[in-house]
Order: structure tokens, then sequence, then C-alpha cells
């Protein structure tokens, strides 16, 4: 079983279930800067403002992407 990776920030954290994904591509295209397939780790949450971020994550077509704001944010 492939457990959901977690990528934070102070105000923000994503995350990513591996076995949901359909590889899309969407995150990328439309974020560049927080998702990179290349780099590792491969989301970059400080790459971006919070609310860009949650919009790209909104876009997602599997729901593989999903998110929690921190409440010190």
């Amino acid at each position: 079983m492939v457990p959901k990776q977690k990528y934070k920030d102070y105000a923000l954290t994503v995350f990513y279930d591996p076995k949901v994904c359909i590889h899309a591509g969407d995150c990328v295209r439309g974020l560049p800067s927080i998702f990179d397939i290349v780099k590792k780790p491969w989301i970059n949450v400080d790459g971006a403002p919070t609310a860009k971020i949650i919009e790209q994550i909104k876009q997602c077509p599997s729901g593989a992407l999903s998110y929690k704001l921190s409440k010190d944010a």
C-alpha cells in the first residue's frame, strides 16, 4: 500500500495520493513552479502564493491532490 505524500510550509499542506493519480499532468502544466516531476521533492509548496496552489489543486481531475490550510497562517 502506497501512503499519501505530504508537502508543507507554514500556511499550507499539500497531499498527493499516488494510487488515485491518473497522471493527466494538469498540475505540472498549470503550475510548474510548484509541480515539477524532475525535481525532488516534486511538489514545492514555497513556489507560488497559497491561493494559486489551492486553485491548481482544485483542477486535479482525479482528486489525487488535496490540501489543508494551517491554523496558524
